[in-house]
């Protein structure tokens, strides 16, 4: 009897068997047929298996970056990605991650059904990785795998439910509806490029009036600019630590300048191995997730991808990238000037929410709210991933990081409350639901007095 629980304890500890099961669930509800059902559980776990590969891939290209790195200027260097941060995290602590992910989003739908917070998130990707961070803090810090799961659940379902609703008067602007939300982990950076647009900007000078020459449309391509820029960062560091250490220590005698472009090229694969398992992953689970939460909470918003600001200033997109990857540098300098971790500019992340923030940075104050909207995000992803740094336990200690400022925001409030005691973790969670709701009921109730009649005669019916 306890060789076939431990057997099943076993099955259950595989993060790929976990995700295969939650597809299961999801084509089962979703009354697909056999057929449908098999093809989808086996793509799911499939899918699992080519991520975990690809964290292979993204590890093996970052492990000598960091020693080299060291070597050349005697102190820690961190790429801020979360792929490649995640696909190391899934390999430790995947089925925690797994069921905190799924259960979030169950969390999720509830407070879009039960409170005025009616965005239902949809970038499941983002939201995985999030689940990564989250299992990483709660049991790197003592907590049990199943109190990791139960209040890492609730804590993701407040994050994904409060992260859209915190950006979306900005989005309104950008949009020009309130039909969509915003749904991604550099939330909190895009929308303080949004205040920042509207305190320091102009909102009648557009970037859309500016003419952007169509040589640099290859920067729009997030393969393209991860493999050109990490190689130029490759290349950077290897000429500093020197022919001689590169080619003894790292490269077995491969001359070194063609290991830097390699290594580079390496870690471009591995995030586009990874990401495609991603999509995979994310095929068969999030269409049951939209299916059952239409049904649920048919007055949500859809919280979507970044991308879906792109198009109503291509412009801003790429004027953002570029002023988010300032700022980076510059936090980079900073931290080279004090000394310690140094974070390196994240492209992805510089990409993503640096383009999100242009967009919205214009949408409230123009060309000047675009860049240093985008420029002040550079600077958050730039600090916040190095405060939270400490409480990743041995995944800390890893030449990458998460990158967006969600996952710094988030990080820091759980990990500073678990620095105090378990206890902390669980009020700080209890407190933030009971806030949701009381907040929601509060605001109701206002709307309620106001659609009131006024007087009392208008309240009567007439004879």
């Amino acid at each position: 009897m306890n060789s076939v629980l431990q057997n099943l304890l076993d099955v259950f500890r595989e993060p790929s068997v976990i995700v295969g099961l939650i597809a299961l669930l999801g084509l089962v509800l979703q009354r697909k047929s056999l057929s449908d059902t098999i093809k989808g559980t086996t793509k799911a776990f499939v899918g699992f298996l080519v991520l975990a590969a690809g964290a292979g891939v993204v590890s093996d290209a970052l492990t000598p970056f960091g020693d080299m790195f060291q070597h050349a200027f005697g102190v820690q260097g961190v790429v801020p990605n979360n792929e490649a941060i995640v696909g190391k995290v899934l390999t430790d602590y995947g089925s925690q991650a797994a069921l905190i992910f799924f259960f979030g989003m169950v969390v999720n739908v509830l407070l879009a059904r039960f409170t005025r917070f009616k965005f239902i998130y949809m970038s499941g990707h983002v939201a995985l990785y999030l689940a990564a961070m989250i299992a990483v803090i709660l049991i790197a810090n003592g907590f049990s795998s199943w109190q990791a799961v139960l209040w890492g659940a609730l804590a993701q379902g407040l994050i994904t439910t409060l992260s859209p609703a915190l950006v979306q008067p900005w989005m309104r602007k950008a949009t020009k509806n309130d039909n969509v939300a915003l749904g991604h982990t550099g939330n909190f950076g895009i929308a303080t490029s949004g205040l920042v647009g509207k305190l320091f900007g102009n909102p009648e000078k557009s970037t859309e009036d500016l003419k952007i020459p169509k040589g640099l449309g290859f920067l729009r391509d997030t393969t393209v600019v991860i493999a050109s820029s990490m190689g130029l960062i490759y290349l950077l560091v290897t000429l500093v630590a020197g022919q001689g250490y590169v080619e003894d220590k790292l490269s077995n005698g491969q001359w070194y300048l063609l290991w830097a472009v390699m290594q580079a090229g390496k870690f471009a694969a591995g995030v586009f191995i990874i990401l495609a398992g991603v999509r995979v992953v994310l095929a068969e689970i999030i269409p049951a997730f939209k299916g059952i939460s239409e049904k649920l909470v048919p007055n949500a918003r859809p919280a979507l991808d970044v991308p879906i600001v792109f198009t109503f200033a291509p412009n801003a997109v790429l004027i953002g990238f570029l002023s988010s990857f300032v700022g980076g540098l510059i936090g980079m300098g900073v931290l080279v000037a004090v000394g310690g971790t140094i974070i390196i500019p994240g492209i992805v992340a510089h990409f993503m929410t640096g383009a999100a923030s242009g967009v919205l940075g214009n949408a409230t104050g123009g060309r000047r709210g675009a860049v240093l909207g985008a420029m002040v995000n550079g600077l958050l992803i730039t600090f916040l991933p190095l405060l939270v740094l400490p409480f990743l336990g041995d995944i800390g200690l890893q030449n990458s990081t998460f990158s967006d400022a969600d996952f710094g925001v988030s990080g820091l409030l759980l990990g500073g409350a678990v620095r105090i005691g378990h206890a902390a973790v669980i009020g700080l969670i209890v407190c933030a639901l009971a806030a949701v709701f009381a907040g929601s009921a509060l605001t109701t109730r206002r709307q309620a007095t106001k659609e009131e009649p006024t007087t009392t005669s208008e309240r009567q019916p007439t004879a």
